[in-house]
């Protein structure tokens, strides 16, 4: 069907049938994004990092300086018996020690492993037993906890210690750094060698790592210029995002593709806030970002006018994670003054789906590509196959759910560079993921959608998040949609609550926005505001209005938290 989508005369189609993946044989993600910036005396000039901590604390760093840097740490590693292959934990924020890690890690061949400064002792420990990691970087934010969690990990040999951590690990990185002279020579990497491991939060069952190689940075690429609205095709630009560098979102969406087109992105350490947010965007020029949809909610209700307070306009804002849902993408329509590009992509399969507000042509001239539907996930990226498959792996009609997949080969019959490896030391989950022959394969996301005729994706919901309710198929990302129009509602869950006359019912779990009472009175009122939009039986049969949703590092809600907390309160209480 998307063979079919494709022959149709539009931008969309003509992109599609024009892009061709070039991806070397021998590729570094380290080399394009740091090293060939920094052997140009210009360019090596150029500002790669701004950072800024929340305690004032600002400054800089260079394409120079970033390559200087890594070379050392390099070095420095290497001094200590890290070998290609070798896993290094980095355990760090939005920091420059952080791009310099990875850069570092990339060049040897060894294989950078971002972890969350949010873990505590036993997430890292699982991690880093898990991966067999043999070194870790680390700052104060992290610290502790590593040190509570390094006993589990006879592996990891070395420890070395960043920022106000000083002190505290088997080096520091001042120390290891000064130690360090002359020039650095880097591995030469194939671009189907392992580069990061990062492992997945998951839905169930303990986190996976997902293995990705140098070439998925090249698969990555399309898809962050055009839901960045041809980043990079022009002189000039500023990324910033809050998305944290040690996850999928951060790394591969942020820091990586913006370093590799040689632009300056702003690394902030420190807690996100609506008045941060723009304050940074407004300090840094930032023209171009990356916002979860709880960003641009907090956002929006901090700031229904932005415009009358801040004046950076923005060329870009791209959204994934979450449905934005039509409120928010009005606001930023309307407020911000820019179309919402909202992306969908895993870290096994990243940057797949999404849209694109303009693309520029040989001559730099901008040209409408295909338009934003609000509520559509978008269209496939260039580069990219995408379908909706069933359970057999045929791929469905347009208006019917399934599976939304990606196939290992794009419309040309080339191989997709963004495929990931295969998830460390587990071979048959690797395997679960897809349908058909190894070489010529559907890629499972697990996610619901349907497909219309023009090739756009409708989402509806996460495998494990659709449910029935008296025979009929629920998603919770319309109703929560839905329920967020209402000036009451700041944020919202839905989840099936068990009910033995229906199998369930739908329960939505609300955080109300300043200045409104949860009371009954405003339950109705709720109700009624659902009724009146969607269908009779997708209104919420009870509400429970709660201080904050359980969310993931990475900005999601964890609706399996909130359904594991429906099924042990309708489970039969046993007498004490």
């Amino acid at each position: 069907m998307h063979a079919r989508i494709a022959e149709r005369n539009d931008r969309w189609a003509a992109l599609h049938r024009a892009f061709r993946w070039r991806v070397p044989p021998f590729f570094n993600i380290a080399d394009a994004c740091a090293r060939r910036w920094a052997a140009d005396p210009v360019t090596a000039a150029r500002t790669a990092v701004r950072w800024e901590h929340e305690d004032g604390r600002r400054g800089w760093m260079t394409n120079g300086d970033l390559q200087s840097q890594a070379d050392r740490v390099s070095a420095a590693l290497a001094r200590r018996g890290i070998v290609a292959g070798d896993r290094v934990a980095i355990v760090m924020p939005q920091r420059p020690e952080t791009a310099v890690a990875h850069i570092a890690v990339m060049q040897m061949g060894a294989v950078s492993m971002p972890l969350s400064m949010l873990f505590g002792p036993d997430a890292l420990e699982y991690r880093l037993r898990d991966s067999g990691a043999r070194a870790a970087i680390v700052d104060e934010t992290a610290i502790d906890a590593l040190r509570t969690a390094r006993p589990g990990c006879p592996g990891l040999e070395t420890v070395i210690a960043a920022g106000d951590a000083a002190g505290q690990g088997d080096a520091d990185w001042i120390d290891a750094l000064a130690a360090e002279r002359g020039p650095y020579v880097p591995c030469v990497t194939r671009a189907d060698d392992p580069a990061v491991l990062i492992y997945t939060s998951g839905t169930t069952g303990p986190p996976k790592g997902a293995l990705i190689p140098h070439r998925a940075l090249i698969g990555n690429l399309s898809g962050f210029v055009c839901s960045q609205n041809w980043f990079g095709g022009t002189p000039g630009g500023v990324f910033w995002s809050p998305a944290d560098w040690a996850w999928t979102g951060g790394l591969m969406d942020a820091l990586l593709p913006t370093l590799y087109f040689g632009r300056p992105i702003v690394g902030f350490q420190g807690r996100f806030s609506a008045e941060r947010a723009f304050d940074l965007i407004e300090r840094h020029a930032v023209t171009h970002t990356f916002l979860f949809p709880t960003a641009l909610k907090a956002m929006m209700k901090a700031f229904p006018e932005p415009r009358r307070h801040f004046r950076q306009p923005l060329a870009a804002v791209m959204s994934a994670g979450e449905a934005v849902g039509d409120t928010v993408y009005g606001w930023c329509r309307d407020a911000l003054g820019v179309t919402v590009n909202e992306m969908f992509g895993q870290t096994e399969i990243n940057y797949v789906v999404g849209n694109c507000g303009h693309y520029l042509d040989a001559d730099g001239r901008a040209h409408a590509a295909w338009p934003a539907l609000p509520g559509s996930m978008g269209r496939a990226y260039p580069g990219h196959r995408v379908a909706v498959i069933d359970d057999e792996g045929r791929e469905c009609a347009p208006g019917t759910p399934g599976d939304v997949a990606v196939h290992r080969r794009d419309l040309h019959g080339d191989p997709d560079p963004v495929f990931f490896l295969g998830y460390w030391n587990k071979e048959a989950a690797t395997r679960a993921r897809f349908t058909g022959d190894p070489a010529d394969s559907w890629c499972r996301t697990g996610d619901t959608a349907v497909m219309d005729e023009r090739g756009y994706l409708w989402y509806q919901g996460r495998g494990d998040d659709m449910f029935k309710s008296a025979g009929y198929r629920i998603g919770p990302s319309e109703i929560e949609n839905c329920l967020l129009l209402h000036p009451a509602v700041a944020n919202a869950a839905v989840v099936p609550k068990p009910d033995a006359a229906r199998g369930a019912v739908v329960k939505a779990y609300v955080v109300l926005a300043g200045g409104h009472r949860g009371d009954e009175a405003l339950v109705r009122t709720l109700q009624r505001h659902v009724r009146g939009r969607l269908a009779p039986y997708e209104y919420p049969k009870e509400i429970e209005f709660i201080d904050q949703l359980p969310m993931t590092t990475t900005g999601k809600v964890q609706r399996r938290v909130l359904r594991l907390r429906e099924e042990e309160r309708a489970r039969p209480q046993t007498p004490p």
